[in-house]
């Protein structure tokens, strides 16, 4: 595997675990229709951030291409949760930020 993606691995797992918490503590939210979009989001980041890292380690010749895409689900996904006053949405908005510009670095 490059060397060049050692940090921007341990970044994108670090997102991963935040939008998977984000996902599930929405969840338990009293109103989880106000939080669908974060929802839908913390799936699609967390999802995307996983292919990136599969396609690093597998030292895909699509990697800077997925990166580019990762970054733009990860910032979409912070601009949901950003919007939202819960700790693990703040948490999340956060690790998704860092993993957008990781990505867009390592692209």
């Amino acid at each position: 595997m490059n060397s060049q993606y050692e940090d921007v691995l341990r970044v994108l797992e670090d997102c991963v675990k935040a939008c998977n918490q984000c996902f599930d503590a929405c969840l338990k939210e009293e109103d989880v229709k106000m939080m669908a979009n974060c929802i839908r989001l913390d799936r699609e980041c967390a999802d995307s951030c996983s292919y990136a890292i599969q396609a690093i380690t597998r030292e895909s010749p699509f990697t800077a291409q997925i990166l580019k895409l990762c970054a733009d689900i990860c910032e979409k996904c912070a601009e949901e949760c950003a919007k939202h006053d819960h700790d693990h949405c703040q948490k999340c908005a956060e690790a998704c930020r860092k993993c957008a510009q990781a990505c867009r670095s390592a692209a």
